[in-house]
């Protein structure tokens, strides 16, 4: 069973379907009989019987269980659940918070659906609506660019100043010896460490075979220096901050994923790539295949904690964050996850300010937002139903990462809004077909496009006579840019001149438009018609428009010269349909 309860001491054991294990005790908690009914309750709420799938919603759990023994034990309650009254329950749900109504309603709702132990009117207050609706979720918005940068780049002087202080002290114990017999000195320290891992002043003392008072008139104690030597050789808290902050900025993967890593969870495929497997809390186990910048990191944590980890246990070996405390209640190697507190601490001793000039809120799922807003303006990322994560509906992904942009973002969202809708109007307007060849018609039937591109008598000769001509049309002017750089050739396909505002069709282009209706016909036939109207529908009707406008005698003429092969237009490799 995955959940189970406990009685000596009274607690729940859990195995959650990430794989991860745990007993929470209450062996101190008062209201024993109401303890371990909360958490009969508790335990058929585990996945797979209920809804819990995560350690820590049995942790948010086992605290609300406290929080009621606590509170009624105050008014001399010692029942259990069958023994509670509405008066109880109402006092004490009014008097916290969210979380701890909604976990002591699911535990009481789930106790009574199992033993039908609660009194009528208690569980009509347990099954009825809550005091406290669950507080509106902000979305995070992504950090500024400013804070960004100021982020990544302490991250980064914090790893990269620590790597280059252990290569150095590496470097220094390998033309040092040992102290036992060479004395005390900084760098026989850097060689005794090296090569004995964290070892303590009392460890030192023996090792060297003299009393501390000898050993302190060597200079061991003075100005922290075995404190300092251990900062050189080990990873420090301060320091597996900064690679697991710098990591989710890489990676963006999910905080509690992050935290749960081990070397088992590395995939190499080759030199330089990296399948990541993960635990994502709120689902299970995925994986994903580390960008560039964060193989890199790996590799350089890898070898930065590799000192470390060659003296730790082979449990403790196996976590990636191990790191080192020089005090610590289980040993000096350290496995648990940095706490917000010590990232709260990191940020005021690193002096990392956000654009307000006060010390930066670090939140780690604002550093994913961050990775996936800039993500999404660089490329396309999504889904078929345009989503960057599979699990979020688009409405989420909406509010959380969408609409959480900057002044600058949603500049250039309004320029791109902007361009699409010139382009609609571009498309409205109508086709711009010669029924005859003459300089003086086209003047007197083209008059906008003559003012919008200024031109003169000798350009409108060029565009009636075919100095102008391109495959399917005259163009107006192949260097406007409305579909590629300005000043340069125009690299749109052959169809795209049928919706441009600058073609101009003549009976002479009559030939090649009725190969571009064969070609039209031949995709028809070969890719599924989603596809096609999605790729060629809109110039599939203008191609229609245009060719109606011409008299029936010059497409019949015209249709004489089509073949119905793709060598008659020129396509790229990926568009030939023979």
């Amino acid at each position: 069973m995955p959940a189970r309860v406990v009685d000596s001491p009274l607690g729940i054991a859990c195995e959650m379907p990430s794989g991860k294990s745990g007993t929470v005790v209450f062996d101190t908690t008062p209201c024993p009989r109401l303890v371990r009914d909360l958490l009969t309750g508790l335990a058929d709420l585990v996945h797979p019987h209920g809804p819990l799938t995560s350690w820590a919603s049995v942790v948010q759990y086992a605290i609300g269980v406290r929080r009621l023994a606590a509170a009624l034990h105050a008014t001399g309650f010692v029942g259990g659940a069958a023994d509670l009254s509405r008066t109880q329950l109402v006092e004490f749900w009014l008097a916290v918070k969210h979380a701890e109504e909604s976990s002591t309603r699911g535990m009481l709702a789930r106790w009574d659906s199992l033993t039908a132990g609660l009194r009528p009117e208690v569980r009509v207050l347990v099954q009825s609506r809550r005091f406290f609706n669950h507080p509106t979720a902000r979305p995070l918005v992504p950090y500024s660019e400013g804070e960004w940068s100021r982020l990544i780049a302490t991250c980064r002087t914090v790893v990269d100043d620590a790597f280059a202080a252990q290569q150095a002290a590496l470097a220094a114990a390998e033309r040092a010896r040992d102290p036992a017999r060479g004395g005390w000195s900084r760098d026989n320290g850097r060689w005794l460490l090296s090569r004995r891992g964290p070892m303590p002043l009392t460890g030192i003392v023996t090792h060297m075979g003299v009393t501390y008072q000898g050993i302190r008139a060597q200079g061991l104690v003075q100005g922290r220096g075995l404190v300092q030597i251990q900062r050189e050789l080990f990873p420090t808290t301060d320091v597996v901050i900064g690679y697991q902050l710098l990591f989710g900025a890489y990676s963006g993967i999910v905080p509690d994923g992050i935290d749960s890593l081990g070397l088992g969870d590395i995939d190499w495929a080759g030199d330089r790539s990296v399948l990541l497997g993960y635990v994502k809390g709120r689902t299970a186990r995925e994986s994903l295949n580390l960008p560039g910048k964060a193989v890199r990191l790996l590799e350089q944590w890898l070898a930065y904690s590799a000192l470390l980890r060659g003296f730790a246990a082979g449990r403790d070996r196996e976590v990636l964050w191990l790191r080192f405390l020089a005090h610590g209640r289980g040993g000096p190697f350290v496995i648990v996850r940095v706490t917000d507190p010590s990232v709260r601490a990191w940020v005021r001793r690193q002096g990392l300010l956000d654009d307000a000039g006060q010390p930066m809120a670090i939140h780690r799922q604002r550093i994913r937002t961050t990775f996936l807003s800039r993500r999404d303006r660089r490329h396309w990322h999504g889904s078929g139903r345009a989503t960057i994560d599979p699990n979020h509906t688009p409405q989420v992904e909406g509010d959380h990462y969408l609409t959480a942009t900057n002044p600058d973002q949603r500049n250039a969202v309004d320029a791109v809004i902007e361009d699409a809708q010139a382009g609609l109007l571009r498309r409205a307007q109508a086709p711009k077909v010669l029924d005859e060849e003459r300089t003086a018609e086209f003047a007197a039937r083209f008059p906008d496009l003559v003012a919008d591109l200024d031109l003169n008598d000798e350009t409108i000769a060029e565009l009636v006579g075919g100095q102008r001509d391109v495959f399917t049309a005259a163009c107006g002017d192949q260097l406007a840019g409305l579909h590629g750089p300005k000043g340069k050739p125009c690299p749109a396909r052959p169809w795209v001149c049928l919706l441009c505002p600058l073609a101009v069709f003549a009976p002479r282009h009559a030939p090649n438009l009725l190969r571009l209706k064969a070609f039209f016909a031949r995709q028809w036939r070969q890719i599924p018609s989603a596809h096609f109207l999605a790729v060629f529908g809109p110039y599939t009707d203008r191609l229609d428009e245009i060719l109606d406008r011409f008299p029936p005698a010059i497409l019949t003429a015209a249709a004489n010269d089509v073949g119905d092969s793709d060598d008659e237009i020129p396509l790229r490799p990926e568009e030939f349909t023979q």
